[in-house]
Formats: C-alpha cells, structure tokens, sequence
C-alpha cells in the first residue's frame, strides 16, 4: 500500500507542478482531490483513528495559508496546494513538511530569478500571473520528497 500511496500523491503533486508551470493556477479539484486522496491513503494504512491528526495538519496548514493569502504573501491556489499535501502527513511531520518545501522553494526561486536575470526576462507590465515564482512546484516537490524519506 505505500507504494501506491507514494504513487498516488507523486501524480496529484506533479499535476499541480504543471497546472501551475503552465497556467499559474492550482485549481480547487486537484486541491480536493489531493486532500481527500491523502485522507482516503492514511484511513486505508491505519484505519479511522489514524485520520485526526492528518486532517489536523491539512486544517491548521490551510488557516495558516490562507492567513499569508490575506497579506499579499503567498497565493490562494499555494494555500489550498500546500494544505491538501498536508494531509498526506501526520501532524507531527509539520516542519517536516514545511522545511523541504522551503528548501525545495529557495531553490526554485534562485532557479527563476536566475534564468530571468540570464534572459534579461524581467518582469514587465502586463506580464500578469506568468511573472510571479510557481510555488506549486516547490510544494509538489516538498511533499514527495518527505513521502520518499518517510518510506
């Protein structure tokens, strides 16, 4: 069952990599399918009693993204992303969580300042979405990577 679990969420993380790659958007499906897969994944490894704190991690992770989306921070679709992978994981696997994106993040940010500044593609009027860094891709890695290590 891990495998197919891994499996499972590699699909909806690297679909919302590329839903945001080449749209800028996450949409509220693959948010909900990804919540509800990773849910539906800790019920079937562990049974009902098992769901609180995956559900816990997804609710808190929401409210604080959601929150970062209230001040201009992060985008809702991030917000939606990054909690519907949270509840891929424990609670207890937060940080976890929350440090691979970040490190997964820094690397992707330094990727796209990095072609942008070697392309003189800097960001001009009208560029709109397409000039913002696509998180979701750091949030796609992050979380198949902590789902990797878990085992």
């Amino acid at each position: 069952m891990p495998i197919i679990a891994t499996s499972l969420l590699a699909l909806c993380a690297a679909t919302g990599a590329w839903l945001d790659l080449a749209s800028r958007r996450l949409p509220n499906w693959l948010c909900l399918l990804t919540a509800i897969a990773g849910l539906g994944a800790s019920f079937a490894m562990a049974g009902a009693a098992a769901l609180w704190s995956p559900a816990a991690h997804g609710l808190i992770a929401l409210v604080a993204g959601m929150a970062l989306f209230r001040f201009g921070w992060i985008g809702g679709g991030d917000a939606k992303f990054y909690a519907a992978c949270a509840c891929w994981f424990p609670l207890g696997s937060g940080l976890n969580l929350l440090g691979l994106v970040s490190l997964a993040g820094l690397a992707v940010v330094l990727l796209w300042f990095g072609y942008r500044q070697a392309t003189g593609a800097r960001k001009r009027e009208g560029e709109g979405r397409f000039g913002m860094v696509p998180y979701g891709v750091p949030v796609a890695i992050g979380a198949v990577a902590l789902k990797l290590l878990q085992g």
